[in-house]
């Protein structure tokens, strides 16, 4: 079965929800993703996740500071079928793919990555029956940037990556070019968004979720070695 990463997108431009020239821009701009992904997985030397673009925005606001907001580009979402099988999945916003510069976008497709590489470690070490809880914008996004392996020890062999998500990512994701462009282009134009709180982002899976994870064993054997790594760099 293939699955059609840009269904949703699909779906927002036929029921008027998305513009033709975003809908066109996005398409245009595809290759991105696509060249990144393969970017990724030649670097790591893993397959990339499953994902799909999200024709809506993302803002999160916190319930401490109401005249801030953050924006999500990217999340790591566990995803629970009807047969209660855990599957864990890439969700990207239309957004940064339609305005993003290639720096940005590989920079968070390996974020994302780093990211599932994190949730799988700690759910098979079931680590994860409910994720920390952050308050304000900026403890959420140290957290974020808190979690996640060390890209030199997952992409070692492509320098040029691991710099592009340091630049990105010093604490928490920053692209003032970006988040300029769509707040001027997205949000005052009034196109689709989801509000989100902070808090309502937490990651809560029960363990007989969790146990339910089917884990490819390349992955789980590439998780230890990034781990014997992080530790051997520690001692």
């Amino acid at each position: 079965m293939v699955f059609n990463s840009l269904q949703k997108v699909e779906e927002a431009l036929k029921s008027g929800q998305l513009p033709g020239n975003i809908y066109d821009l996005i398409l245009d701009r595809y290759d991105i993703v696509t060249e990144g992904i393969k970017r990724i997985e030649n670097a790591a030397g893993l397959k990339y996740p499953c994902y799909y673009v999200e024709p809506s925005l993302i803002i999160s606001m916190s319930q401490v500071e109401f005249s801030q907001f953050g924006i999500f580009f990217a999340r790591t979402v566990p995803v629970v079928n009807e047969q209660r099988r855990l599957n864990i999945v890439i969700q990207l916003t239309a957004p940064l793919i339609a305005f993003g510069l290639l720096g940005s976008i590989h920079a968070i497709l390996a974020h994302e990555f780093m990211h599932y590489l994190n949730l799988v470690s700690r759910i098979m070490k079931m680590d994860i029956i409910s994720d920390s809880i952050s308050s304000n914008l900026f403890e959420e996004r140290y957290a974020d940037s808190s979690r996640s392996l060390e890209p030199k020890l997952i992409f070692k062999s492509d320098p040029a990556l691991i710099d592009h998500i340091t630049k990105k990512f010093p604490e928490g994701f920053s692209d003032p070019r970006l988040e300029t462009k769509v707040v001027n282009e997205w949000i005052n134009r009034g196109l689709p968004m989801i509000k989100i709180t902070i808090d309502s982002n937490i990651i809560k899976l029960p363990i007989e979720v969790m146990a339910n994870l089917e884990v490819d064993e390349l992955v789980k054997q590439r998780i230890f070695e990034f781990q014997d790594r992080e530790q051997w760099q520690k001692k």
